[in-house]
């Protein structure tokens, strides 16, 4: 249930410190005693209502890995992976016991504490996609020096983006300094450059007006940040009235308006919706509303009170943009190698702006406890939380 009080979690007896690196011969450590992992689940169809589960864990099967989630970060991107859970498989990521339950997955470090795999040593630091717990295991699979891939059979389909685990110790992204931006940012810029990348790639659809919605958001604001720096666009971010200010400060929107003013826009001015907030109530107002639409994309769902469908709208049919189909389609174009360092470019002038000291975007926002998590997740569910400050936490 909602606000249910928290187990805590029983450390961890007998395993090899997370600083050394030394890998002698793989054995069950700490077997003998009985370990738990705690969960935060929630209701599918009623994502206010939360719970912490109990599971003990189960001895490791050949070339698993057990690992202690470090540091993640709790987002608006999570919002949306929970109220899109069935339609984009995230609830697969994480399967439960009782199928009216689900784990939202979230971005960030683990550590591993035991392993039965041979190439995996016992304190090597992943970067990834974990569930909101305390520990994880991962069948690991195509053990590269940089990655290595979750093969566990629920994860059969699943798109490789999310399956792939990024070894720290060869990531060129990292620094042991910066792990909460990147626990933050990271996953919501690769984002934003892809749109971007997507819409010039398609030659904005000739359409010189971008409208974003939920431009307070971090993906949407990434997403302005890249477009800013592109000649002849129009990047407009829509917004409530209380967050205005703030997408005003950032000096990445050519205009900034609550979405009351949307009737100050010219019918007929041809444009591309690029839609954070998946509102059926705001889909409908730009699609009966711009006589030009050329594109209508849809990201993500902030606004998980009004979600719906886009059946029966005029102009063009809203189309789920899928960051992967873009990341497939640059390796293939342009090589990983080359993709990687446009990436890579992009991230740093990003999150060096994002992080300035004078005139930040970012106010960190570190939490510990399981308390501390449930309370910020409902907070973000009402889309309640401050849109400068990013969430990370510790739950032990």
């Amino acid at each position: 249930m909602a606000g249910s009080s928290p187990l805590s979690p029983k450390q961890p007896d007998g395993l090899v410190p997370a600083g050394c690196l030394l890998y002698l011969e793989w054995f069950p450590i700490g077997h003998a005693h009985t370990m738990t992992t705690q969960t935060l689940q929630v209701q599918k169809r009623a994502l206010a209502n939360t719970r912490w589960h109990t599971t003990e864990e189960a001895p490791l099967a050949t070339g698993q890995i057990r690992l202690h989630v470090d540091l993640f970060s709790l987002t608006a991107n999570n919002i949306t992976y929970a109220a899109m859970g069935d339609a984009m498989d995230y609830w697969r990521f994480f399967p439960t016991e009782e199928a009216d339950w689900g784990v939202i997955p979230v971005w960030g470090f683990a550590t591993i504490t035991e392993s039965a795999h041979a190439d995996l040593p016992v304190g090597e630091k992943l970067y990834g996609y974990w569930p909101m717990a305390t520990s994880a295991v991962l069948q690991a699979d195509q053990i590269a020096p940089g990655s290595l891939v979750d093969a566990a059979p629920h994860r059969i389909g699943l798109h490789p983006v999310y399956n792939q685990y990024t070894r720290c110790g060869r990531d060129p992204f990292y620094t042991s300094d910066s792990e909460a931006v990147q626990a933050l940012l990271r996953p919501l810029f690769m984002t934003s450059w892809l749109i971007d990348d997507f819409l010039a790639d398609n030659e904005f659809f000739g359409a010189p007006t971008l409208l974003l919605s939920s431009a307070s958001s971090k993906t949407a604001y990434g997403t302005a940040f890249q477009l800013a720096q592109r000649q002849g666009l129009n990047v407009i971010g829509l917004t409530s009235e209380s967050n205005r200010d703030f997408c005003e400060s950032l000096g990445c929107y050519t205009r900034v308006m609550s979405y009351e003013q949307l009737g100050a826009l010219p019918i007929d001015a041809p444009c591309v919706y690029v839609d954070f907030a998946g509102s059926a109530g705001m889909r409908e107002q730009i699609h009966r509303r711009f006589t030009h639409l050329k594109y209508s994309c849809a990201i993500g769902a902030t606004h998980v009170t009004d979600l719906g469908g886009g059946k029966g709208l005029p102009g063009p049919s809203p189309t789920l943009f899928f960051a992967p189909a873009q990341v497939k389609k640059r390796r293939t174009d342009w090589g990983a190698a080359e993709l990687g360092k446009r990436l890579l470019t992009g991230w740093q002038r990003f999150t060096t702006r994002v992080s300035e000291p004078t005139q930040p975007w970012l106010r960190v926002v570190s939490h510990q406890g399981f308390e501390a998590l449930q309370a910020a997740y409902l907070l973000m569910l009402g889309g309640r939380s401050d849109p400068q400050e990013g969430h990370v936490f510790r739950l032990d």
